[in-house]
């Protein structure tokens, strides 16, 4: 079984945020391969998929973002999840607007959610698929960054990212992180 964890923030006035990439990601993947109806467990929402024929499980963290790793824990735990086995889903100012980068472990590079991933897990060794959002402009705070919308060509750019990050996601079930890697890393 492989475990596919989007990293956000729950309620309305998150949704679709930059901090929200993730569940986007992970609703896309839902509506695509889901089996059934969203459930709430492991301090989240959960949908079982089926993805290139492996059983997927989906998670949301419901947590808010500084928090995921408890959600993350549970799962991981429950299911007796191997860390090759589990990747998060997150943004990264760090990366230019739309660019996605998968990593077999390392450092949280200051994105909240995935260090607290990383201290509940007790490891850095698991993969992660981060989606650039941009820097933050020079005035603004990064906190208020993370938490704004896309302006409408941001948006545009994102929704096809989006979607390249599902098809990304189903060949990392299918191939491993390395393929991934090696696949969206370059440019």
């Amino acid at each position: 079984m492989k475990l596919i964890v989007g990293l956000g923030n729950p309620g309305r006035k998150y949704a679709g945020t930059r901090h929200n990439v993730g569940w986007e990601v992970l609703a896309e993947l839902a509506r695509q391969n889901g089996l059934g109806t969203a459930r709430a467990k492991f301090q989240g929402e959960v949908v079982e998929a089926a993805i290139r024929g492996e059983k997927t499980l989906l998670l949301c963290p419901h947590t808010y973002m500084n928090r995921s790793g408890a959600s993350v824990q549970l799962a991981r735990d429950f299911y007796r999840i191997e860390n090759d086995d589990l990747i998060v889903v997150c943004d990264d100012f760090n990366l230019p607007l739309a660019k996605i980068r998968f990593r077999a472990k390392g450092s949280s590079g200051g994105q909240k959610g995935l260090a607290d991933v990383i201290r509940r897990l007790g490891a850095e060794e698991f993969p992660r698929m981060r989606i650039g959002i941009g820097p933050p402009p020079a005035q603004w705070d990064v906190a208020d960054y993370v938490l704004s919308r896309f302006n409408k060509e941001e948006r545009k750019e994102i929704d096809v990212t989006i979607s390249t990050a599902v098809g990304a996601l189903a060949e990392w079930v299918d191939q491993g992180v390395d393929f991934c890697m090696n696949r969206y890393n370059s440019g």
